[in-house]
């Protein structure tokens, strides 16, 4: 993807600023659309020029993107927190009983993560509110890090014998579409609620390793 002023931030500038333009971005994009909020409101509310606004960037536009795209990073160290915690090479994972509960563990946490972070939740409104302003979302190089984040994961476990799974990149998406996506479907009182949530999980991962888990 070319970096251009309509695609990432025209300067890198300070941090605290640049978390501030984003935080204030999300919150009113949510509260009142991304047409309805004019760059002056977003200054307003970060606490910066409009000026300063425009020159991090460039347009509001590129605003809307950097505010998905920080999301997009923050969910992926997540993702790799959440890996390095419950299926790394180091955790003890000896046999498909230990694989099924290494899943589980590693899919409620992510679960938690998804429903406790209000920054998830407004991410995805923005996006399907706004996708058609933001082409550069297709084939972005965040969606092939959270993919193979995971696919290497299933690759690793195959290798060892825990797993048939031929395509681990395909393994990957039916392990989301079995967990992550099932419970984001839900509505949102069903997905707001923790046991809910939890039985989904469970029985992704059980459904997962029933199709791809080794059989002794």
């Amino acid at each position: 993807m070319t970096n251009t002023p309509s695609t990432r931030a025209v300067r890198e500038g300070l941090a605290h600023k640049r978390e501030a333009i984003l935080a204030a971005a999300r919150e009113l994009f949510v509260r009142h659309g991304v047409r309805g909020t004019s760059m002056d409101a977003v200054a307003a509310e970060a606490a910066v020029s409009k000026r300063t606004v425009y020159d991090y960037y460039g347009d509001k536009r590129g605003l809307l993107l950097g505010v998905v795209e920080e999301a997009g990073e923050s969910l992926l160290a997540s993702l790799r927190s959440a890996i390095a915690e419950h299926l790394s090479d180091a955790a003890p994972i000896d046999d498909t009983a230990d694989l099924e509960q290494a899943l589980t563990d590693f899919a409620l946490r992510r679960a938690a993560s998804m429903t406790d972070s209000s920054e998830y939740a407004a991410t995805v409104k923005l996006i399907s509110e706004n996708e058609e302003l933001l082409p550069e979302l297709e084939n972005h190089p965040l969606d092939d890090a959270h993919a193979d984040a995971l696919a290497e994961r299933m690759a690793h476990f195959a290798k060892r014998g825990l797993l048939d799974a031929e395509n681990p990149r395909l393994a990957a998406d039916h392990f989301n579409a079995l967990t992550m996506l099932l419970a984001y479907n839900e509505r949102q009182n069903l997905r707001a609620d923790p046991t809910r949530v939890h039985t989904i999980m469970v029985d992704g991962v059980h459904a997962f390793m029933r199709a791809y888990g080794v059989r002794g």
